[in-house]
Formats: structure tokens, C-alpha cells, sequence
């Protein structure tokens, strides 16, 4: 192998590494100016989109021991990786192919195990990292709320009852 394309190899790899998840994209017809605003809308959400050769994406995935793509690997191709939510990520993707068409997800990958592009749609139509950590939260405070009303309302029915009898003997 050519020492450039060993340097993009390893650039490649160290990418991967990195990234918890993986998505291949078809984006044959996307022109300059989308493919730049589909990168300013990964950016602002850590994800990142790059053009790869689909060669090179096979050696790398072999090398990682990554489950096999290779049938996906035709027409030109783009991986959108990122440093941790897969479905921020999914869901800029989902949102952008609605707008103009492309890019086509055809395969992902999160933590070792092969998503269909379906599944990659259902990840999209989850909520966000931080909206599913606070409606766990919320799911979390909710019995220790209930808890407190329940201990709060016979102290609260007796002051109401002697708020009534004080208005009650105040008039007469």
C-alpha cells in the first residue's frame, strides 16, 4: 500500500476509534453547498461527515473487526461518526434527506452491532440524550413527590378545618 493511502487508513481507523457509532451514506447528487451545510449541522451537534472511498472503508472496518459492510459499500460514500449521541446524529441526517432528498443512510453501526437503515430511521425518531436523561429524571422525582404530598396532607386538612372553625366562630 502506498504510504498515502496508509496515512489515510490510519486517519481513518483513529476516526472510527474514536466514534462510538458509524453511519454509511449514499450521497451521489448532493452538491458542494449541501454537503457543507450537512456538515455545519453535524458540527454543532459533535457529529462529523466525511467523503471515503469505499475501499478504504472496508480495509478499515476488517481491521477494527467491525461486522461487515461491504454490501452497502457501493456509489459514493459518506460516514457520519461523532464523539457520543447517535441520535442527535440520525436525527440532523433524517431531517436533511427530508429537506433535499439525500444523502441515502444505508447501514450504521453503534457499539459493534449492525443497524439497518431502518433501524437507524427508528434511533432518528428517538428523543435526544439530554431529553431522555430528563425524562428519566423526572420518572426518577416522581414517587418521592407523590411521598411528600401524602405525608404534607393530613397536616394541611387540619389547618384547613381549623381555618374554617376560627371563620366560623369569628363571625357568630
Amino acid at each position: 500500500m502506498r504510504p498515502e493511502k496508509a496515512n489515510i487508513v490510519k486517519d481513518l481507523k483513529d476516526q472510527l476509534n474514536a466514534s462510538p457509532f458509524l453511519l454509511v451514506a449514499d450521497y451521489t447528487g448532493l452538491k458542494v453547498d449541501q454537503f457543507a451545510e450537512l456538515r455545519t449541522r453535524l458540527s454543532g451537534i459533535g457529529a462529523e461527515c466525511h467523503v471515503v472511498k469505499n475501499t478504504m472503508l472496508k480495509i478499515v472496518a476488517t481491521e477494527l473487526s467491525l461486522p461487515d459492510i461491504t454490501a452497502s459499500l457501493t456509489g459514493q460514500t459518506a460516514i457520519v461518526t461523532g464523539e457520543e449521541d447517535i441520535c442527535a446524529a440520525a436525527k440532523v441526517v433524517k431531517v436533511f434527506a427530508a429537506e433535499f432528498k439525500k444523502p441515502v443512510v444505508k447501514v450504521g453501526i453503534l457499539d459493534n452491532a449492525l443497524l439497518t437503515a431502518e433501524q437507524v430511521q427508528n434511533i432518528a425518531d428517538l428523543p435526544s440524550l439530554p431529553e431522555m436523561r430528563a425524562q428519566f429524571l423526572g420518572l426518577l422525582l416522581t414517587p418521592a413527590g407523590q411521598l411528600v404530598r401524602t405525608l404534607n396532607e393530613p397536616g394541611a386538612s387540619l389547618a384547613r378545618v381549623l381555618k374554617a372553625k376560627f371563620e366560623v366562630g369569628g363571625e357568630g
